[in-house]
């Protein structure tokens, strides 16, 4: 097979969705090169397709039949015209099969060679082809004998506790932990299906585990003509399951001498596999050694931080390169100015255990007219979290002339999220970020798992100031008053709801539920607004309320400004930075008693069942696995809540279950 010599880009297909398209269609728009989305059916209204100059469906909803077909993605590009595809992240990105099928259609991809995706795209065969450049690895395992004996053994002589990784995996899919050669087995099962689900492959690699280490990662890029740069550094130590949530540039802290050593091995690596494009090598720096951990042969989710400290454009730099363009910039003219850190957004829920969060997005407002804020995000108010993808909504970057200031904007940006619809984890990642050990810049890989029990802290009670706010929007509604009167004859006192009364202040009662407490207030109408009786306080509370939601509000002798937005039966408050759920309720209809649901054990989310182990009429234990269901590129194990006795099971391994579809029924053990 002929590869296609680099030529100037003219027309450019991304194969894929969400941010990164966004992200790519506007550098390449920029830049005067004509964009092709291509889109699944639940994606035919995403932002991605409004915005390219064409766009095509390539088929249904499940990845495998569309973001991941090869067949569909090569055709859309011969019909679009496309002379080049970017594969973003994720997806086909680094699989070099797409490479060679785009190479034999005379289509460039835009990143390495497929040669370059397999050398480093495996991870047993990276840290071969490392250890030989002399770049360090940590102790392990990446023979071809994958028996479970052969394994064990493996990780034995290397020293528990070890990590088992997927040898062609990435993006923290499949890894886990292992502290007791007992405990490998049902690891070892666990991380090859999921690697057989996301990569295809089952094959693993052990590595010594490192308790307290670092996740530092270096940005490099290499052209067609031999020059080869880094990008300078990123830190990605907090994470949660080996997947990153805050990333920042550059790595805080590291001493002069091992921060080099990490340019130059990054170097060292690119050029042992004749790198061409946007790479990034990722390293474990623990006791100031550091050791290669993998190399990424795409573009990372978090480049921003990099283009925020260097001022460049990645996406831009990696057309011109694929282009056949030098690059623009040599080593000693590429600085690093000021810190930048990024958050990812994501539809989950931290207080459920981080299960997935679908459906439609009701509000959605995000912070990118702030000061030194830059969002990156592939959805808009009315959109769909699909159960088909992963669960970033967006990215939140704040840049600084130091780490503080950055940290601060970081912290004003997420206050600015507002999310109405599904669950997500702004509240997790400003606790994050205000946490004293992430201000001192002390992070290692288990940052979040050592201080879990205060960043995931219930919120607060609302004070008696936001209750009355929120009281105020449910009785006004979130609509402008205005708006209510009857336009022909808008004097008329039947359109006024101000409550005046011929004689005496006009009462009522208005009921706001937070959680599992009912909030009773006893309303009395005053001018341009309400006095509320709050148990033993009484509060008074006025403001006009404006089209979008917002008001500016004086509560007591206090003045805050707040936005409500209502979805059914559910007001949601945003004030001071923080949101507030509040279920509504009429005080005048009486309230049924609810089920407890008895025994029955349903699914937290729609899901495919990827394993059963309940059998009815088996006695299981509290905490029981019982279900694994895959959303959103992730297992989920659903647990028996108690000891008792299965009496039925009502899915099987391959099932398409729905949120609250009934999965096992369980009986009380006698």
């Amino acid at each position: 097979m002929i590869t296609p010599q680099p030529r100037p880009i003219r027309v450019l297909l991304i194969a894929n969705r969400g941010e990164i398209a966004v992200r790519i269609i506007r550098t390449a728009r920029a830049m005067g090169i004509r964009t092709v989305a291509v889109y699944s059916d639940a994606d035919a209204d995403s932002l991605a397709v409004s915005l390219a100059d064409r766009a095509l469906r390539i088929g249904p909803a499940p990845s495998r039949e569309s973001y991941l077909s090869i067949e569909a993605l090569i055709a859309a590009a011969k019909a679009s015209g496309a002379d080049a595809i970017h594969p973003g992240y994720g997806f086909l990105a680094e699989k070099a099969e797409f490479a060679r099928a785009c190479a034999a259609a005379d289509i460039t991809f835009v990143g390495p060679s497929a040669e370059t995706i397999l050398a480093m795209g495996d991870k047993a065969q990276a840290r071969s082809r490392m250890a030989a450049a002399g770049v360090p690895v940590l102790s392990g395992y990446e023979g071809e004998d994958q028996g479970v004996d052969t394994l064990v053994k493996a990780a034995e002589a290397i020293g528990f506790p070890v990590l088992l990784k997927p040898s062609a995996g990435g993006g923290g899919k499949g890894m886990h932990v292992v502290a007791r050669a007992e405990d490998l087995p049902a690891a070892l099962q666990a991380a090859q299906r999921e690697a057989r689900s996301s990569f295809g492959d089952d094959r693993m690699v052990i590595e010594r585990y490192l308790q307290s280490a670092r996740h530092v990662e270096v940005q490099v890029f290499a052209d067609h003509h031999g020059n080869t740069v880094h990008l300078f550094d990123r830190d990605c130590s907090v994470q949660r399951r080996h997947q990153k949530v805050i990333e920042e540039a550059p790595a805080p802290d590291l001493p002069p001498a091992l921060r080099a050593g990490l340019h130059q091995a990054a170097i060292t690596c690119a050029r042992s596999v004749d790198y061409v494009g946007a790479g990034t090598v990722e390293f474990l720096v623990a006791d100031d050694h550091f050791y290669f951990m993998e190399m990424n042969t795409r573009l990372q989710v978090e480049h921003p931080v990099t283009e925020a400290v260097t001022g460049l454009d990645l996406v831009s730099w990696q057309l011109r390169v694929a282009g056949g363009a030098p690059l623009p910039l040599g080593q000693e003219a590429i600085v690093c100015t000021g810190h930048a850190l990024e958050a990812r957004l994501c539809a989950e829920d931290p207080a459920g255990g981080f299960l997935p969060s679908i459906g439609r997005i009701e509000h959605l407002a995000l912070p990118d007219r702030l000061s030194g804020i830059r969002v990156d995000s592939g959805f808009r108010g009315g959109d769909t979290i699909s159960m088909h993808y992963d669960s970033l909504l967006a990215k939140v970057i704040a840049m600084g002339v130091d780490r503080p200031e950055a940290i601060a904007r970081l912290g004003s940006g997420l206050d600015a999220v507002e999310v109405v619809g599904p669950h997500t984890n702004r509240d997790f990642l400003a606790a994050i970020i205000r946490h004293p050990a992430f201000a001192e810049g002390g992070v290692d890989t288990r940052f979040i798992e050592r201080h879990q029990a205060e960043l995931l802290a219930p919120a607060p009670h609302p004070s008696d100031d936001v209750i009355a706010a929120a009281a105020f929007f449910a009785l006004r509604g979130v609509e402008n008053e205005a708006d209510r009167r009857d336009p022909a004859d808008p004097h008329s006192p039947w359109g006024d709801s101000s409550g005046w009364r011929l004689s005496g202040a006009a009462r009522r009662a208005v009921e706001l539920a937070w959680g599992d407490t009912l909030i009773r207030a006893d309303v009395s109408w005053r001018a341009g607004g309400y006095e509320l009786q709050l148990a033993d306080r009484l509060v008074s509370v006025s403001g006009a309320v404006a089209a979008d939601g917002t008001a500016r509000l004086r509560v007591g002798e206090a003045v805050l400004s707040a936005r409500a937005i209502r979805s059914g039966e559910t007001l949601t408050l945003f004030v001071d930075g923080r949101s507030y759920g509040f279920g509504l309720r009429d005080p005048r209809k009486p309230r049924g008693v609810e089920s407890e649901g008895g025994g029955r054990i349903l699914s937290p989310m729609p899901g495919l069942v990827l394993s059963v182990s309940a059998v009815a009429g088996e006695a299981v234990e509290k905490g029981q696995a019982l279900v694994v269901i895959e959303a959103m590129k992730m297992e989920h194990t659903v647990s028996a809540p108690r000891a008792g006795v299965v009496k039925m099971v009502d899915v099987a391994i391959g099932d398409q279950v729905a949120a609250g579809a009934e999965l096992v029924v369980l009986e009380v053990a006698p």
